[in-house]
């Protein structure tokens, strides 16, 4: 019987070392019980030397399966089994333990039956995971398809995670986040599993021009914004550090002094100025303290992290502004300019700036001088420096006035040309006919050059001997060649008088002979002027004056513009270039002769008095005295 029991024993022992009946399959079960069972036969025959039948119908499977237990035990150990397990239910959020980490997985063990699985990618924002840790874990199936149970870390950590935000927004909670990638303008931050952006200018408190050396790696933020309509959260690590720099800076500032001279690093560049970290606080030097020197860029002088001495200059303790200096820890140039130089001498320089009033050349590096446009040519005509000379270009100058104290320093160029005015009586005496070019125009005559520098000025009354010029543009136009001869010279003033007409004989003298008093000429009104009077144009290019009252017509119609009459000439004036005709003189020669106002020597004609008497009442008649008008054409025949 000893062997029997020992022998029912045996498959007792191999199922405890198995790994649980539930995974035993039922074949496998019947082949060993029926093996068992034929042992115990061959073993009780062999002792009792009986032959005993045992079927496998009569064989206690209960009794196995219980190994050996009692129903009541069974169930006693079930109970107790239960109550080491968690109640758990999909699509719940719970805490697990970290079991075991592989290279790919995380292990979690949440005291079920089975333990979860977990990819070791959702911790990648904590790299300090380890065995032992308690995480969150969202349950999303209690059994795959190979019975595992399947869980999250992500989709838990998503379920608290606007909690969470909200609360470290309020509370200014210091939360930790792993930097997923580089988007436009800033950073992606994975931050309770939720995509937080990260400004570029929140990243640090100095400019940052590598984003990607932030990529992959775990920082500390403080939830500044959080828009619930779009689901956006905006973090700063700037903010973190700006408290403690705040306190630096104060500590700087106290210990600040005019005058004194820091060492610093060029923080960042700008058109204006470069910024310069002193060791917790920035200052600006502005790009006019860079250099004594004419500085186009801030590059030209310092780069980006170089370590430079600066000098302060000014500081704000309210607004924490320094202003810093670089030039000031060398000397003034002007301290060293040469202290022989004077008014008079020749230098040589480079043109830094050009403005429309002149240029500034460089003599020396932070030493310039104006040359002002009126100095670069000896002409008169209003032009802009760049007609003259370009940025970049090297010149020689002649120093005009020099203020060591002011330092300032003014040059010219055109004292290094010949004067045209040192030899002007020989070249334009007066007389001497010349080819001018037209400059311009005034009210009062024209301004011609004959050379560079050598200006005149034709007044309007010496262009033409006959034409009445209203305006100098309706003789001529800028830029035309004119022929002038000089009429005075002044060369303490620089002036030059010229005419044009000059050039011509005057034709008055032609005309004194021709048109004589009461001599008849065929003319054609062109112009009716204000004054009751009208120009008419008489042959050889002259024209005269024709009161209103001489334009009456024999008829008794007023003469009218391009209409063709003869006229007779009432007076002649040579001096004043003058001449008075009349129209209705050529039928009524009793008329007494009238001149315009100003007019000398005029002369009444010899008409009798009778003659007179009936012109007077002939200016009271009106075109339907026709009786009148008949009366007064006889008498006139019978004077003739």
């Amino acid at each position: 019987m000893a062997k029997k029991n020992e022998a029912s024993e045996e498959p007792t022992e191999e199922k405890k070392t198995s790994t649980g009946s539930e995974s035993t399959k039922a074949e496998k079960e019947t082949k060993e019980a029926e093996a068992t069972v034929e042992e115990t036969v061959e073993e009780a025959n062999e002792e009792t030397a009986a032959p005993v039948q045992v079927s496998v119908e009569d064989f206690d499977w209960e009794a196995y399966e219980n190994e050996g237990l009692t129903a009541a035990e069974v169930a006693e150990l079930g109970e107790i089994y239960d109550k080491t397990l968690n109640s758990i239910a999909e699509k719940e959020v719970m805490n697990g333990t970290v079991i075991a980490i592989t290279e790919r997985e995380v292990v979690i063990n949440v005291n079920y039956k089975s333990e979860g699985v977990i990819a070791l990618n959702e911790f990648r924002y904590n790299p300090e995971l380890k065995v032992g840790d308690e995480v969150e874990v969202y349950v999303e199936a209690l059994e795959d398809k190979s019975g595992q149970l399947v869980l999250s870390h992500r989709t838990a950590r998503m379920h608290n995670a606007w909690d969470k935000v909200n609360d470290a927004l309020k509370t200014g909670e210091i939360i930790t986040g792993f930097v997923k990638c580089r988007t436009k303008g800033g950073l992606i931050v994975d931050v309770f599993g939720l995509e937080a952006f990260l400004p570029g200018s929140q990243i640090d408190v100095k400019p940052i021009r590598d984003y990607d050396q932030f990529v992959g790696k775990n920082m500390e933020f403080k939830v500044v914004k959080i828009n619930h309509e779009f689901k956006n959260v905006v973090v700063s690590h700037k903010a973190l550090i700006e408290a403690e720099l705040e306190e630096q800076k104060k500590t700087i500032i106290s210990g600040l002094e005019k005058g004194q001279v820091l060492e610093g690093t060029v923080k960042n560049i700008t058109s204006y100025g470069v910024f310069v970290d002193l060791g917790g606080v920035d200052g600006l030097i502005h790009i006019t303290d860079l250099s004594w020197g004419r500085v186009n860029h801030p590059e030209e002088i310092v780069t980006l992290d170089e370590k430079i001495n600066v000098v302060i200059l000014d500081f704000d303790d309210s607004k924490k502004r320094i202003a810093l200096g670089l030039k000031q820890l060398t000397s003034h140039p002007w301290d060293s300019l040469d202290e022989n130089m004077n008014v008079g001498d020749k230098v040589e320089g480079k043109v830094v700036v050009l403005a429309d009033y002149g240029a500034f050349v460089e003599i020396a590096t932070g030493v310039e001088g104006l040359i002002h446009v009126s100095e670069m040519s000896w002409s008169q005509h209003l032009r802009s420096a760049q007609d003259f000379l370009n940025v970049g270009d090297k010149v020689e100058a002649v120093v005009l006035t020099l203020d060591r104290e002011e330092r300032k320093m003014s040059l010219g160029i055109k004292q290094l040309m010949p004067d045209p005015w040192a030899d002007i009586d020989t070249k334009y005496p007066v007389d001497s006919k010349h080819s001018a070019t037209v400059r311009n125009f005034t009210n009062f005559g024209v301004f011609v050059e004959l050379e560079e520098g050598v200006d005149g000025l034709i007044h309007i009354s010496d262009l033409s001997w006959q034409k009445k010029i209203k305006h100098p543009s309706e003789f001529c136009k800028v830029g035309e060649k004119m022929d002038v001869v000089v009429l005075e010279l002044d060369r303490d003033n620089r002036r030059i008088a010229l005419g044009h007409k000059q050039l011509e004989e005057n034709p008055w003298d032609v005309f004194e002979t021709t048109f004589t008093e009461g001599s008849k000429h065929e003319g054609t009104i062109i112009e009716e002027k204000k004054d009751k009077a009208a120009i008419v144009s008489l042959p050889m290019g002259v024209e005269g004056i024709c009161p209103k009252k001489h334009l009456r017509k024999e008829d008794g119609s007023q003469a009218k513009v391009d209409e063709k009459l003869e006229f007779v000439v009432l007076e002649f004036n040579k001096d004043a270039r003058k001449i008075v005709v009349s129209h209705t003189r050529l039928f009524e020669e009793g008329i007494e002769h009238e001149t315009t106002s100003g007019s000398k020597g005029g002369k009444k004609g010899s008409s009798s008095k009778a003659i007179q008497s009936n012109n007077s009442s002939n200016e009271k008649s009106t075109l339907g005295d026709i009786d009148a008008l008949a009366s007064l054409k006889s008498e006139m025949e019978k004077g003739e």
